[in-house]
């Protein structure tokens, strides 16, 4: 079984707690991904997507000088990178989420996402069991 420090991609571009929406969303702009965490001298202390921006930031009318702190989830499901891809695809499934975010001792080392098991040959029935997952838990919040 494959570990995630062998799947995850490791160079992960982040912010910090100075920096504000807009920057952040430049960021995301200019590296075309929808996720970015936030860290403190390393220490993962939460990740902002695209989707914050949209639903916390912009419908809730805060201007992009806002703290990503104000909008940013802080309560975030992360793993290690000695566990395994499919303790990575439980969580990803159980928590409804694409990306986690790689964890040891408290600092970010990586992320890991749907993207990088459908790339991988080994586990690409893993991603698509939790893109599946995910996908229908979503659309079956939506019916109700």
């Amino acid at each position: 079984m494959e570990k995630i420090r062998d799947i995850m991609t490791d160079e992960v571009e982040c912010c910090t707690l100075l920096d504000n929406v807009f920057e952040v969303a430049v960021k995301m702009k200019n590296l075309n991904v929808g996720a970015i965490p936030i860290v403190e001298e390393k220490k993962l202390v939460g990740m902002i997507t695209d989707r914050d921006i949209v639903v916390r930031g912009v419908a809730e009318k805060h201007p992009g000088s806002t703290k990503v702190e104000d909008i940013m989830s802080s309560e975030l499901i992360t793993i290690s990178p000695d566990a395994t891809s499919q303790e990575a695809v439980h969580l990803m499934s159980e928590h409804q989420i694409r990306r986690l975010p790689v964890v040891d001792n408290g600092e970010l080392v990586g992320i890991v996402s749907l993207g990088d098991f459908a790339i991988r040959q080994l586990s690409d029935d893993q991603a698509k069991e939790a893109l599946s997952d995910i996908s229908e838990q979503k659309y079956n919040n939506l019916q109700h």
